[in-house]
């Protein structure tokens, strides 16, 4: 991941501290993500997020509000109204350095936010919500105990996430102007709404408010077990999975000259994609992937290696041969596993090759096998591993025909 830090003028024209999230490929869809009230770009929630995201190939631009953070400005004189138009503007700046988000994403009051964004946001053709409230004057519970003094004094310090905000009079107010439920009905982008059952920072009712007011498309993902930040290991990334695959019928994601032409669909086109010193684009089919090297050889480990993507064919078509035998013979095979590892051993430490010196190349394959099989079973689908097409290929006489394409 490659990340690029910079300021922009919010709408208050305080200078606000963003963060633009770049994955190793060329994006295949651009993402704004809006923080929760209080919380900054640089939450767990949104930094694991972002990261999870661009391991997908989407980028993602992550900003403080004003106010918040590192952004300039005073929280006291921002409100709901102000955040969307830091939004907006994030949105712009975005598109001045030749970037368009396809997506937005909200998390808890980000959410409400986002839900008013887009219908500023022509280019933007989905959005998605985590734990976000149907009504942003849903918040002012949090500051319940401080009610009374800002309707009396007009504002009041509150305390949240060990920090202290000021609070003014005119927040509230904006907070119940709002006519969130009119906005997601005429939202006209493809929505996603996530919300845990058990989250007791904004209630599950929320998510059934906003996915009863939207029209379709929409879509309802249950966070099961998961709090309001979803801290518990690997949940941002579980969100972040099921936000890239959602998006994806919905954003456009540019392919490669290679991919774009029609060819028969037993061909593999591998080319150059220009990112980095070794990165390839691999078209099989409708299948996209990438090959690359470590770091350590001077790649920007974006993908497996060529031996990698050796060794996961003939650990696939080993599997698929036992599967395919076991399903046959009605075997109680519950699942395969192949891990294989390939090295250059010298070839006197082989006592099975036929070469005598020099290195050879040495592939070792161990395979799991779960299911209540006997020992015999067992050892007959160990033996048909030896018989998958791969492996038969890597063991026979390969002629490989090099030839230049002219125009």
């Amino acid at each position: 991941m490659r990340s690029e830090r910079f300021d922009f003028p919010g709408a208050t024209g305080a200078s606000l501290a963003a963060r633009l999230d770049l994955p190793d490929t060329p994006p295949t869809a651009c993402a704004v993500f809006a923080h929760c009230f209080t919380c900054g770009k640089d939450v767990k929630a949104a930094a694991r997020i972002a990261q999870a995201l661009t391991r997908l190939g989407i980028a993602v631009l992550r900003f403080d509000f004003t106010g918040i953070g590192s952004s300039e400005g005073e929280f006291a004189n921002t409100d709901f109204s102000s955040n969307v138009e830091d939004l907006l503007a994030a949105e712009a700046h975005l598109r001045s350095r030749g970037y368009s988000a396809d997506l937005l994403i909200g998390h808890s009051l980000g959410g409400a936010a986002v839900l008013v964004a887009a219908d500023s946001l022509p280019g933007v053709k989905a959005v998605a919500t985590i734990a976000a409230p149907a009504d942003p004057a849903h918040i002012a519970h949090l500051m319940k105990d401080k009610l009374e003094t800002i309707a009396a004094d007009g504002e009041a310090e509150l305390q949240l996430g060990g920090q202290v905000f000021r609070v003014r009079k005119s927040f509230l107010e904006d907070l119940k102007a709002q006519r969130q439920t009119e906005r997601i009905a005429r939202l006209r982008r493809a929505l996603l709404v996530m919300h845990s059952p058990i989250d007791n920072v904004v209630g599950i009712d929320n998510a059934t408010e906003i996915f009863t007011a939207a029209r379709h498309p929409k879509s309802f993902v249950s966070l099961d077990m998961m709090d309001h930040l979803l801290g518990g290991d690997g949940e941002a990334a579980y969100v972040a999975g099921v936000i890239a695959a959602w998006a994806a019928r919905y954003v456009d994601a540019p392919i490669t000259q290679a991919s774009e032409e029609r060819r028969p669909a037993d061909l593999i086109t591998v080319e150059e994609t220009g990112y980095g010193k070794f990165q390839q684009a691999v078209a099989m089919g409708r299948h996209r992937l990438f090959a690359d090297e470590p770091q350590a050889y001077g790649g920007n480990d974006s993908g497996g290696s060529p031996y990698d993507l050796l060794l996961a064919g003939l650990g696939a078509c080993t599997s698929m041969t036992i599967r395919l035998y076991a399903d046959r013979k009605q075997w109680p095979l519950e699942k395969v596993r192949v891990d294989l590892k390939h090295e250059k051993v010298h070839a006197e430490d082989c006592a099975q090759c036929e070469t005598t010196s020099g290195k050879i190349d040495r592939i070792s394959r161990t395979i799991s096998l779960t299911g209540d099989l006997d020992s015999e079973q067992r050892a007959k689908l160990i033996e048909i591993s030896e018989k998958c097409p791969v492996h038969r290929t890597l063991h026979s006489e390969v002629n490989i025909q090099t030839e230049e394409q002219t125009e």
